[in-house]
């Protein structure tokens, strides 16, 4: 008798269903179903990823090429080399966004490093596209301070407004002085004034207290960031106006003694998630689309130490990250950003130095 309750105790065991956690070493059918492609390879640290209004991959790769490829064949075609980027550790040419109205105003908005009389500095530079090459640089923001780690920088067009993410460059306490623009999210338009509905007038601070943000991602009007902690406490933070994220006095949330008395006189505002130890999470997106529903409405963050890709669930206002999936675990090496077409296929960047790609996901 003892041996048929056993039998079918294991019976039972056999058939419970699987958590579907998205990791490759679980026994999950969806995982399984995506379609995984090298779209290209022998790339050079490339930085930025995005769909282009003309169904190309746009890209920057960190020494300063600016570049289209073709999703379809992995064509490559390179744009511009911008002459006076300086790539320097982790510094060079970073983030990339396209005007809104492309088609009809084709600029690109770029931020990179570069040297000057006062040392290794960061800008933000438009450039006109001519359907071959670009042209006509005009810089809107420069002599943001820069170092060999820490730089950020990711740019994001929202209701014509440009973000821009940046490091406190190696130098902790500028990311809370305001007269400093390191440590920051900044916002500006698009002609690189200032907007009037900044929370300082006549500067281009939208939020301060970050160490190292890396992704920004807007979701219906609610702005995200992917934050580089130190030894501890990557973080998902929601972007408010005027608002304190707590570097350097803060790591992750309010929960040490010196912590909750700042985090209470500085009003700073928690992040959604952490990671410790650190994962060092870099390029974000969106998923709304429907070619993969087990990824809609959830933010999709790629990292470099942990080398994997983050699904993050969000809850339906948008507020709350519900479930966690982790997926290609390094089975690509250090992942750097992410971008999504409008049919729902997903592409990711690796950053390990040489012979970089970018991968296609797709449904078989």
């Amino acid at each position: 008798m003892k041996f048929y309750y056993l039998f079918i105790f294991l019976q039972l065991c056999s058939c419970s269903p699987t958590t579907n956690t998205g990791k490759k070493d679980t026994p999950d059918t969806t995982y399984k179903n995506l379609q995984q492609r090298i779209l290209i390879s022998g790339l050079a640290l490339p930085w930025e990823i995005l769909w282009g209004p003309d169904n190309y991959i746009w890209m920057t790769e960190r020494g300063g090429q600016l570049s289209r490829v073709n999703p379809k064949t992995g064509d490559l075609t390179k744009v511009y080399l911008i002459p006076d980027v300086e790539s320097m550790g982790e510094g060079g040419l970073l983030g990339m966004a396209l005007h809104p109205q492309f088609n009809d105003t084709p600029f690109v908005y770029v931020v990179y490093n570069y040297k000057s009389n006062d040392g290794y500095k960061e800008k933000v530079v438009r450039f006109l596209y001519n359907g071959n090459t670009l042209k006509e640089p005009i810089v809107l923001l420069n002599n943001i301070n820069a170092s060999s780690i820490h730089n950020g920088s990711r740019l994001l067009i929202d209701n014509n407004k440009l973000f821009i993410s940046t490091g406190d460059a190696s130098h902790q306490p500028d990311a809370q002085n305001k007269n400093t623009l390191n440590g920051k999210i900044l916002r500006i338009n698009l002609d690189g004034s200032i907007p009037d509905d900044n929370p300082i007038r006549n500067n281009p601070i939208w939020s301060w207290g970050h160490r190292n943000p890396q992704g920004l991602v807007m979701v219906g009007h609610q702005l995200f960031s992917a934050e580089h902690g130190p030894e501890s406490d990557d973080e998902i933070n929601i972007i408010q106006k005027g608002k304190n994220y707590g570097w350097p006095n803060v790591k992750g949330f309010c929960n040490e003694d010196a912590e909750i008395a700042f985090c209470k006189t500085n009003d700073v505002v928690e992040p959604i998630k952490t990671w410790t130890p650190t994962a060092a999470v870099s390029g974000a997106d969106y998923y709304k689309e429907n070619l993969l529903p087990e990824w809609r409405n959830s933010l999709l963050v790629v990292s470099l130490k942990n080398s994997r890709l983050y699904q993050l669930k969000l809850n339906d206002a948008h507020t709350a990250i519900t479930e966690t999936g982790e997926y290609f675990t390094n089975e690509y090496g250090r992942l750097r950003d992410v971008c999504i077409s409008p049919e729902g296929k997903v592409y990711l960047c690796t950053s390990n130095g040489s012979n970089d790609k970018i991968i296609e996901i797709s449904r078989e």
